[in-house]
């Protein structure tokens, strides 16, 4: 029974609606493709379920990289877009430049040939003094989903702030209008999250196909 307890505890903390209030959307926010060749606005998702993860090659969560291509596809007739923003300040586990990422993906991690078929970002921070303004703003949107911040050894950013997100692969859901909708701890189960994707879309009658 206590075992069953703890995992009810540890599931109810997976995910956080975000905050009812939030009156900005990611339209005002944009970023540069990995490859620097194009800068993206995110108005150009208007109407457009969103999902922000932040990534990294040599991470523990490095797993979810394949799931995270079958949620795209899956998903894909619901207009969902996933995007992905490598970050090095969980662990160091994204070290390279960001020419190196995509062949550390398709030979080490995850390997076996893999390429993302959702549009990854430059490398960047989401923390501290020089985060990116969207993540910034997603995460003044949405509370976390975890009291628990972590090792500080594994820290590598100042100032470190209540909302701040705390490793590799926490995801955000943003909404067709470009408002933040929910919040995930980096262990929740892609299937987790899909499945509340899911309950979303059909909570606000998305349908397939438009």
């Amino acid at each position: 029974m206590l075992v069953i307890v703890i995992n009810i505890i540890i599931f109810l903390i997976f995910q956080t609606d975000c905050y009812k209030d939030v009156k900005d959307t990611i339209y005002e926010y944009s970023a540069v493709t990995l490859n620097g060749k194009e800068h993206i606005q995110f108005n150009q998702y208007v109407g457009k379920p969103v999902l922000f993860v932040n990534v990294a090659t040599y991470c523990g969560l490095t797993a979810q990289y394949p799931e995270l291509n079958t949620l795209q596809e899956e998903l894909k007739p619901f207009d969902l877009v996933v995007l992905g923003f490598p970050c090095n300040q969980f662990g160091k586990q994204e070290p390279g430049e960001n020419s190196e990422i995509l062949p550390g993906l398709k030979y080490v991690r995850p390997g076996g040939g893999y390429v993302p078929n959702f549009q990854l970002f430059e490398k960047g921070d989401v923390n501290g003094e020089k985060e990116q303004k969207v993540f910034t703003f997603l995460k003044h949107s949405c509370p976390h989903p975890s009291d628990v911040l972590g090792s500080l050894k594994h820290i590598s950013w100042e100032p470190i702030k209540v909302h701040d997100i705390r490793w590799n692969f926490e995801k955000f859901l943003v909404g067709p209008d470009g408002v933040p909708v929910m919040r995930w701890f980096h262990k929740t189960p892609v299937i987790t999250v899909k499945s509340d994707i899911l309950a979303y879309l059909k909570q606000f009658k998305i349908k397939k196909g438009g």
